[in-house]
């Protein structure tokens, strides 16, 4: 665990005492994921014949939509204790929030805007899926370095014990408990994930396939890795007496059914058309 990359001492400046300043690896983790994963989804664009600048404005507003989705998410997910100290909602500027919620507020934006300046919608969704894919698994090395979105206690040999007074201060992290490193977890999922979306991107058989892809194999992987999640910040709804199930895991069931209803119907009317059948 590592929550802060360097820390510059105070310092006077004009007459002002600044400091001490703090770069997080959080922080500057989602820079990273977001730079890489907008290289990601320009490289795809360029492969599939499609406008790069586009390509890339698209990756920024959606990436906006995002946040705003991930926080209203997590506030109304959280509701009850906002509502009860509605000060704590400025909290929300720096939190993560929910990734499905990101994922909700995104796909939206994305809509529109390919619509709006004419961009082939399922192609489109096709080229940002990878970068997403891959920007998530460097973002969630952030949450492991921050101490986020930590797992279950764990007896197994590679469980991770956290000592950062600070992360259990802002997140709650257990400290001194073995657990589950689900962060590193989810990285390798999503990196599995962003392999088999590049090999697919060159073999789809209709657009949109790679899109339906992602959303189905994430949906797989985040349900099951939600058992493994020791944090309760994403919301329960009770289904028996015992039992709960997460929110996330509610929405990953909704999205998978998606995926599967909507892959038929872009089979028959997005179908990728070869060169040799277009010649002949």
């Amino acid at each position: 665990m590592f929550p802060k990359l360097f820390t510059l001492p105070a310092f006077d400046l004009f007459g002002k005492n600044i400091g001490p300043l703090a770069l997080h690896t959080y922080g500057a983790l989602m820079a990273v994921a977001f730079l890489i994963g907008l290289w990601v989804a320009s490289r795809e664009a360029r492969k599939a014949g499609l406008d790069v600048q586009r390509t890339t404005d698209l990756a920024i507003y959606t990436l906006i939509g995002g946040l705003v989705g991930a926080r209203l998410l997590l506030a109304i997910i959280e509701w009850r204790y906002f509502s009860q100290h509605p000060a704590e909602l400025s909290s929300l500027i720096t939190s993560g929030g929910v990734f499905y919620g990101g994922f909700l507020g995104a796909l939206p934006v994305a809509w529109w805007y390919a619509r709006r300046y004419a961009l082939p919608v399922w192609r489109t969704l096709d080229v940002l899926a990878p970068g997403l894919v891959m920007g998530q698994a460097i973002g969630r090395l952030g949450c492991f370095a921050a101490g986020c979105c930590y797992g279950m206690p764990a007896s197994v040999p590679w469980a991770v014990t956290f000592k950062s007074i600070d992360a259990q201060r802002t997140v709650g992290t257990p400290l001194d408990v073995p657990l589950h490193p689900v962060q590193i977890y989810e990285t390798l999922a999503c990196l599995v994930i962003y392999g088999v979306l590049v090999w697919m991107a060159g073999r789809k058989r209709f657009h949109g396939q790679v899109a339906c892809a992602y959303v189905a194999l994430y949906a797989i992987a985040r349900f099951f890795l939600e058992y493994y999640r020791g944090d309760e910040i994403r919301g329960f709804l009770r289904l028996t007496t015992y039992r709960f199930i997460s929110t996330s895991q509610v929405i990953a069931v909704l999205l998978l059914l998606a995926a599967a209803a909507i892959a038929p119907y872009l089979l028959k009317t997005q179908r990728v058309v070869s060169e040799n059948a277009t010649a002949a």
